[in-house]
């Protein structure tokens, strides 16, 4: 994976957590502004991740990167922004998948 195609995915995470936050904020659908967010960030982080799989990006390396950051930087935000609880299983898991993405960035040859 080149530099342009590894900041272009972190853009596409960007728009991923912007819908997926949106869609928290948006109430079920029943305020106007978050759920167009959701729409846009979603369709956006989409058609990012369709361009990246054009210029022949690995998909199984994309996606494990997309989703374990995009997870990783929801369970944050969760926690910074609405208080939600992190037990000592959850911060494991997230300090493994962290691990796995370096991982999958360090040893995997069409990442490089």
């Amino acid at each position: 994976m080149t530099l342009f195609q590894f900041l272009l995915l972190l853009l596409t995470i960007g728009f991923e957590v912007l819908g997926t936050v949106s869609l928290k904020l948006s109430h079920g659908f029943t305020k106007l502004i978050p759920s167009l967010l959701v729409i846009v960030g979603y369709g956006v982080s989409f058609y990012l991740l369709a361009a990246l799989l054009k210029q022949g990006a690995p998909i199984g390396i994309i996606y494990a990167i997309w989703s374990g950051l995009g997870t990783v930087a929801i369970v944050l935000i969760g926690y910074l922004v609405w208080q939600e609880k992190l037990s000592m299983p959850t911060l494991i898991g997230i300090a493994l998948v962290i691990i796995g993405v370096v991982l999958i960035n360090l040893t995997t040859e069409s990442a490089h």
